[in-house]
């Protein structure tokens, strides 16, 4: 099926989504008690890295000329992006099964866009364990910041950018197993090795990481931009103070060029014969 020509589909594309999300949730919630399990588990187990950042910084006062509390506002923002991208099109990894199990011939044949389905199926709010305490995280962080309304904007900002370039981040690198069929590892290095990446400051990295981060894969403006705003800091590595409010053309550029990848990925594929 041919995707909307306009806007005015969105909000019937959105219902969509949301019926086939809907019915993944009533059948997981059928067993309420390894639900609930699964959340709470999720919760703990995304939750052992800020606990490794602050056994870190039990022996060190700052870590890349940032204390503590700078870097929770940098993993609370970082892991809150990926967390909603994850929760909403999480589910684009699992391509290459899809391939090689025909399930993508079949969803083909239904008159709603592929990727529409491929990411509501197996829709899951378990990683809403991964969401909440990222946002417990960036909560308390967030107490430590000087508020005005354009900080408050950029945060604002910083949120969606930053989902939506997970977002692309999840589609462009699963659209790999459209030729290999089983390279659902390289997308995770990209997807969840970046949030690993944006969870620290980017000064303890070489120079030429943080240029590759920001002007070939922007992974940077998921939360480093923004947060040196809210911080009040300008940009350690001598980088112009207006990168800070990017996040939002980064996004864009990132979501098209993800759009097209998936396009002629499917546009590649040749069904699977069966």
């Amino acid at each position: 099926m041919a995707e909307p020509a306009s806007l005015a589909g969105w909000p019937t594309l959105t219902r969509r989504y949301a019926d086939i999300a809907w019915l993944w949730i009533r059948a997981a919630w059928a067993y309420p008690t390894s639900f609930l399990t699964l959340v709470v588990a999720n919760f703990l187990i995304t939750g052992l890295d800020i606990i490794g950042i602050a056994i870190m910084f039990a022996h060190l006062d700052a870590l890349g000329g940032f204390t503590f509390r700078e870097v929770a506002l940098l993993y609370g923002a970082s892991s809150l992006g990926l967390g909603i991208a994850d929760t909403l099109i999480g589910s684009v990894e699992r391509v290459g099964e899809y391939v090689r199990t025909g399930r993508l011939d079949q969803m083909l044949t239904k008159p709603l866009p592929l990727l529409l389905q491929v990411c509501a199926d197996n829709f899951t709010l378990r990683r809403l364990g991964r969401i909440s305490q990222a946002v417990l995280v960036f909560s308390w962080a967030a107490t430590f910041v000087d508020w005005t309304p354009s900080r408050v904007l950029v945060a604002l900002m910083m949120v969606l950018a930053g989902s939506a370039i997970f977002f692309a981040l999840f589609v462009m690198f699963s659209c790999v197993q459209f030729w290999t069929t089983d390279a659902s590892e390289f997308a995770n290095a990209f997807t969840y090795g970046g949030a690993t990446i944006t969870q620290y400051p980017l000064t303890i990295f070489p120079r030429e990481l943080t240029r590759s981060l920001t002007f070939l894969l922007p992974i940077a403006f998921v939360n480093w931009y923004p947060c040196l705003y809210l911080l009040g800091r300008s940009d350690p590595f001598g980088l112009p103070d207006w990168l800070q409010f990017c996040s939002p053309v980064a996004a864009v550029v990132l979501v098209l060029l993800a759009l097209l990848v998936w396009r002629t990925g499917v546009r590649h594929y040749t069904s699977t014969g069966s």
